[in-house]
């Protein structure tokens, strides 16, 4: 049985309110049109989410605070931004994904933007399957956080190893398989998937970019979903913490697009943050780490690595 602080209608009103900032992404800000984002307005929009995620953190710690006790609303809103934090913090590594397959098709920054926006609603539908199944799984089976840990471990062993190596895209079996079986362009056609020509339907390569952009937030989700179980296991929590921050997700790449080159080892600890989580994990049974604890671990890790970047870079320049 699935444990958790919410009640139905909160799940309601965050879901309803999910599809009104998208609602209002696409009709009233134009997210569906080509539009080049400058970094001032990616900057203004990554203040935006990070501020619903900290007022929705403030006041759900307000309503549990008068419904079951200061305790609970203390532990809650806690793990709450513990989870933000983990997750926005991985999803750095997509930005670099994001940037490489982008840089691989030539893909224009005006037609970016709304790539991006079909890539975060696939990741929302994605998100509630793998949330609600995982935590099923974990609630009902106790031993597979054990591992998630190995898991965690392993991936972060695995990101230090290859942080200067490219995967070769042409050979992904996906889109091998879809070139096989589909007509594509050779040039883009705008911010089209495919259009008509002599009858036929012709699909462009930005349809594959869109491809590999949801394969890489699968691979996404198998990280960040397995991290956050190491502070939660609260359906609800462990929901709104991933949702604010693939939300934030567009805005954060625009922000970063430019400037990536100076993060270069921020993923050597994101690498770190992987591997502190399942450690974190391994050693519950003998040693339990405060959610306070973790998220200054984790922040000292992620600042870490921002400076050492900014130093780095700057050397080189």
């Amino acid at each position: 049985m699935l444990h958790s602080v919410a009640q139905p209608w909160m799940w309601g009103v965050f879901i309803a309110f999910v599809l009104g900032m998208l609602a209002l992404d696409v009709f009233a800000l134009g997210g569906s049109r080509s539009h080049k984002v400058s970094i001032k307005e990616a900057a203004i929009w990554s203040l935006v989410w990070v501020s619903l995620a900290l007022l929705f953190d403030l006041g759900l710690w307000m309503y549990l605070s008068d419904t079951v006790g200061r305790t609970i609303a203390d532990a809650k809103a806690m793990e709450f931004l513990a989870g933000y934090v983990i997750e926005k913090s991985l999803s750095v590594d997509n930005v670099f994904v994001f940037l490489m397959i982008f840089g691989h098709f030539a893909v224009p920054l005006q037609y970016q933007r709304k790539v991006l926006l079909y890539g975060v609603l696939g990741a929302i539908i994605l998100r509630i399957a793998m949330i609600l199944a995982g935590t099923w799984v974990v609630t009902q089976f106790a031993w597979v956080l054990y591992l998630f840990g190995i898991f965690l471990l392993i991936t972060g062993f695995r990101m230090l190893v290859a942080v200067d190596k490219e995967p070769n895209l042409d050979a992904n079996p996906i889109l091998r398989f879809a070139k096989k079986w589909l007509p594509f362009s050779k040039e883009l056609h705008g911010e089209k998937f495919s259009f008509i020509e002599q009858g036929k339907r012709v699909y462009t390569p930005l349809l594959l970019v869109l491809i590999l952009i949801e394969i890489s937030d699968v691979i996404f989700a198998v990280d960040s979903i397995p991290a956050i179980f190491a502070v939660t296991t609260d359906p609800f929590i462990v929901f709104t913490s991933n949702i604010f921050a693939i939300m934030g997700l567009r805005a954060l790449y625009f922000l970063l697009a430019d400037m990536a080159n100076r993060f270069h080892l921020l993923k050597f600890g994101l690498a770190f943050v992987l591997m502190f989580v399942g450690i974190k994990m391994l050693i519950v049974k003998w040693m339990h780490i405060p959610t306070a604890i973790s998220l200054t671990v984790i922040a000292s890790i992620l600042i870490s690595s921002i400076v050492a970047s900014l130093i780095a870079t700057r050397k080189k320049k």
